[in-house]
């Protein structure tokens, strides 16, 4: 994000209340890190890689996965198709991520996931509705894409279990808001709920 819209942002969220006033001067200014500009299938397939394991050992099996296709940064569609699924299993990915990584690529060559091209044309909610009809791909991890490689200004991972403790101890309160209620309170942080969800993951500890 460029710095003038960084700043656009914080000083929006500031402006909400005394206590996004406080949080935005406690935290500093917005400085959100993107990751690389992957294919969506690619990031799709990363994800799923990471789902519900340590970053030190999804990495390690990320490796081991990409080390089956020699000689390609990250390989094409049909090169996951045409590989054993027991090699992907042998790399360390359980048998549904497999079966996930397997309906990724095939959703890719029929068009259901789309390019990087179309995907920066595409509207967020387009972009949700199609991905998250893959087997694995829940909300949050095309949520996470959007903000992450996409870098959209105004996503809000309602579902994300640190953005709402982060609003819980913004806000002083015993329990945190569910998923759906968060999302209507967040309608007053548009347009610029990326930017939010930021600040939340970085409210001090208790």
């Amino acid at each position: 994000m460029q710095h003038a819209a960084a700043q656009i942002a914080e000083t929006f969220l500031a402006r909400i209340d005394a206590d996004w006033g406080r949080l935005v001067e406690q935290v500093g200014p917005y400085a959100p890190q993107f990751t690389p500009a992957y294919a969506p299938y690619a990031a799709l397939i990363r994800a799923i890689t990471h789902q519900q394991l340590q970053t030190r050992v999804a990495h390690l099996i990320l490796e081991r996965f990409l080390a089956c296709f020699s000689g390609e940064a990250f390989p094409a569609p049909e090169a996951i198709l045409a590989l054993d699924p027991g090699v992907l299993r042998a790399c360390g990915l359980s048998q549904a991520k497999v079966v996930a990584i397997r309906g990724v690529a095939e959703a890719a060559l029929s068009g259901q996931v789309p390019t990087r091209a179309q995907a920066l044309v595409a509207s967020d909610m387009d972009l949700i509705e199609r991905l998250t009809c893959l087997r694995g791909i829940g909300r949050w991890t095309v949520e996470m894409f959007l903000l992450e490689n996409l870098q959209r200004p105004d996503v809000l991972p309602a579902d994300d279990f640190g953005v709402r403790q982060g609003y819980r101890r913004l806000k002083g309160l015993e329990a945190a808001p569910g998923a759906a209620q968060l999302r209507r309170i967040g309608q007053a942080w548009q347009p610029y709920r990326s930017a939010a969800a930021w600040y939340l993951w970085r409210v001090p500890p208790e």
